[in-house]
C-alpha cells in the first residue's frame, strides 16, 4: 500500500475509535515502562510523602504525593504502587489537550499527527510513567488552559469558578503554577478588570490558606530553599547548557517545527497569544535563571502543551508542514522507542544508573538486622532502602548537603540513645551504639566583622539553643561534640575547630547557652561563606545560618 492509500485510509477512519485506541495503547506502554523500570531515587522521596499525607512537604506541595498515595493504596504492590496514578494521569492530560485543540473537523490522519507530536516531546513521554511533581503540573496546567478558553468564550461564572480550583490544584503541584498564571495575565492584560477573573484568584487564595498555614508553622522551608538556598554563584557552564538541555528535554526535531510556528504564523486569537507567551515566558525565564544557578532540564516541560497545540493546529491548516512534521518527527518516535527499551533491559539499564538499587538496598537491610538505619547527606538514600525493604531509615543533613523532609520530620529524635546502623559502604556498615545526633542544635551568632583577614584570631559570641526533648551530651563516650568554623569558598571548603570559652557537659531540653568561640581565618583569600557546625563524630551538621565574608591578605 503507497503513502497516499495510507493516508486516504486514515482520513477515512473513525477518528474517535482511533483516538481511543491511541490513547489505551500509550496509557499501555506506559503501564510496561511502569512495571519494568526500577523505581528512581526521587521516585522513592516522592513514594515516602504519600506514606505521611501533609498540606506541604520541603522541596514542593503536596499534590505528588497524593498521587503516591493514591497509587499505593489502588495498587499496593510493586512499582505501580508509586506509578499507577501517574499513567492515568498522563492519559488524562493527553485528553485535555486534545479537547482544547477543539479541531472542528478531525479524522484518523490528524488524530495520528496529535500523536506523534506528543510522544516526540520526550519528557513529556517519560512523565508518562515516571511520577514527579510535573506529573499533576501538566494536567492541571492543561485543565487551567480548556478553562481559560471556555471562559474567553463564554464569561460565567461557572468557568471563573472552576479556573480558580484548576489554578489551586497547580499550585497545589509545583510552584511554577505562578509563571503559568502570571503569563497568562501578561498576555491578556484585560482579566485584570473582570471582577469574575478575580474571583477566580479569589478562590485560589482561599484554597491554598492549608499550604500557606503548613508553610508558616514549619518556618517557610519551601521558600527559604527554591528562592535563598538554590542560589549559586555563577557559572558561564550554567547559561551555555541551557540550550542542549533544552533541545533533549523537547526533541531537537520538535522544537525546530515549535519555534517555526512561533515565528512563521502570528496567535489567532486571544488565547493562542496566551500559548506564545507561556512558551516564550518559560524558556526565557529559565534562561535568565541560568545566570543564578543551574537550571534543572525538566523545569520548563509545562510549555509542552502550547507547543502541542500551537504545532498541531499549523501542521493541519498547512499540509506542506504537515507532511514535514510526519516525515522529520516520526524516525525519532523510534528512537525514544529504543531508550525505552533500554530502561527495562537489565544489563543495560544497570550500566546507565537505572537498574540495580533495589538489590543493594536489600543487602544493606540484611547487615542492619532490625536497626533503623542513618543515613548522611543524601536524601534519596533512606527513601530508596525505605522503599525496597519497607524498615526505618532517616538521613542527617550535612554543611556540604541540602536540607530535605527529613529535616522537617526530624524522625532520628526518636532514636537518641538507641542502637542504630550507620551506612560505610553501598552494602555494609556499623552499629552505632546509644547514637545521638547533633541536628536540631541551632546556633545564633555575630560576627564581630565580615571582612577577614588570614591568620586573625576571632572571638565570636554564640547561643547554641535546644529545642529538642532530649539532653545533649558534649562528652559522649563515641559521640562527642565539638565546634567547627566553616569557611566555605567556591572550590574548597576549610573547617577550623574553635575552642569555646566554657566547658559544655549536658545541654538540657529545652534549654540555651551563651559562649565566645575562639577561631582562626585560614589562608584562602576570596569571597566566601562562614558558619559554625557541630560535629559528632559522624557528620558536620548544619547548625547556622551562613554568612557571605571577604577574606583577604594582610
Amino acid at each position: 500500500m503507497n503513502t497516499q492509500k495510507i493516508v486516504t485510509s486514515l482520513k477515512q477512519y473513525n477518528w474517535k475509535r482511533l483516538f481511543i485506541i491511541l490513547l489505551c495503547g500509550f496509557a499501555l506502554l506506559d503501564i510496561c515502562q511502569a512495571v519494568f523500570t526500577e523505581v528512581m531515587n526521587d521516585e522513592a522521596y516522592y513514594w515516602l510523602w504519600g506514606q505521611h499525607l501533609a498540606w506541604g512537604y520541603f522541596d514542593h506541595p503536596p499534590m505528588v504525593a497524593l498521587l503516591t498515595f493514591l497509587s499505593s493504596h489502588l495498587m499496593p504492590l510493586g512499582n505501580l504502587s508509586v506509578r499507577f496514578m501517574t499513567i492515568l494521569v498522563h492519559a488524562l492530560t493527553l485528553f485535555l489537550v486534545w479537547k482544547i485543540i477543539d479541531d472542528k473537523e478531525p479524522n484518523g490522519l490528524k488524530i495520528c499527527l496529535f500523536f506523534t507530536v506528543s510522544a516526540s516531546l520526550i519528557m513529556f513521554s517519560v512523565y508518562g510513567f515516571i511520577t514527579t511533581p510535573d506529573v499533576g503540573l501538566l494536567l492541571f496546567t492543561a485543565l487551567f488552559l480548556w478553562l481559560y478558553q471556555k471562559y474567553l468564550q463564554n464569561n460565567t461564572y461557572t468557568y471563573a469558578l472552576l479556573m480558580g480550583l484548576s489554578m489551586a490544584c497547580m499550585m497545589y503541584s509545583k510552584y511554577h503554577a505562578v509563571l503559568i498564571i502570571g503569563l497568562i495575565v501578561l498576555s491578556n492584560p484585560r482579566l485584570l478588570l473582570q471582577g469574575k477573573a478575580w474571583l477566580a484568584v479569589g478562590i485560589t487564595v482561599l484554597l491554598m490558606i492549608p499550604h500557606l498555614l503548613w508553610q508558616i508553622n514549619a518556618n517557610f522551608p519551601s521558600f527559604q530553599y527554591h528562592l535563598i538556598d538554590r542560589q549559586e554563584s555563577f557559572s558561564w557552564n550554567y547559561v551555555l547548557e541551557y540550550v542542549p538541555n533544552q533541545l533533549v528535554v523537547f526533541n531537537p526535531v520538535t522544537i525546530v517545527f515549535v519555534f517555526y510556528v512561533l515565528f512563521k504564523f502570528k496567535p489567532r486569537d486571544v488565547f493562542e497569544r496566551g500559548l506564545y507567551f507561556l512558551i516564550f515566558g518559560f524558556l526565557g525565564f529559565f534562561w535568565l535563571m541560568a545566570f543564578r544557578g543551574h537550571v534543572e532540564p525538566h523545569w520548563t516541560m509545562s510549555a509542552s502543551i502550547p507547543m502541542i497545540i500551537l504545532l498541531y493546529r499549523a501542521s493541519t491548516a498547512q499540509n506542506g508542514l504537515q507532511r514535514a512534521v510526519f516525515k522529520w518527527i516520526t524516525p525519532t518516535l523510534f528512537l525514544i522507542f529504543l531508550c525505552r527499551i533500554a530502561w527495562v533491559t537489565p544489563a543495560i539499564a544497570e550500566r546507565i544508573g537505572f537498574a540495580g538499587e533495589k538489590q543493594r538496598y536489600e543487602a544493606l537491610a540484611k547487615a542492619a538486622g532490625d536497626k533503623p538505619v542513618v543515613f548522611s547527606g543524601s536524601f534519596q538514600e533512606p527513601s530508596l532502602y525505605q522503599y525496597f525493604t519497607k524498615k526505618e531509615a532517616v538521613t542527617l543533613s550535612n554543611i556540604c548537603t541540602r536540607r530535605c523532609q527529613f529535616d522537617v520530620w526530624q524522625k532520628e529524635l526518636d532514636y537518641q540513645g538507641r542502637d542504630v546502623f550507620i551506612p560505610e559502604s553501598e552494602t555494609t556498615g556499623r552499629v552505632q551504639s546509644n547514637f545521638q545526633s547533633v541536628n536540631r542544635l541551632v546556633i545564633d551568632y555575630q560576627l564581630p566583622s565580615t571582612d577577614l583577614f588570614v591568620g586573625d584570631t576571632l572571638i565570636i559570641p554564640i547561643t547554641i539553643s535546644n529545642p529538642t526533648s532530649c539532653d545533649v551530651n558534649f562528652k559522649h563516650e563515641s559521640m562527642p561534640i565539638s565546634f567547627y568554623s566553616v569557611f566555605e569558598g567556591d572550590d574548597n571548603l576549610e573547617l577550623v575547630c574553635d575552642s569555646p570559652d566554657k566547658d559544655i557537659n549536658v545541654l538540657p531540653a529545652h534549654r540555651a547557652m551563651h559562649l565566645q568561640l575562639k577561631t582562626v581565618v585560614p589562608d584562602i583569600p576570596q569571597d566566601a561563606s562562614f558558619s559554625i557546625s557541630l560535629y559528632n563524630n559522624y557528620i558536620y551538621a548544619y547548625n547556622a545560618k551562613y554568612v557571605k565574608v571577604k577574606i583577604k591578605k594582610k
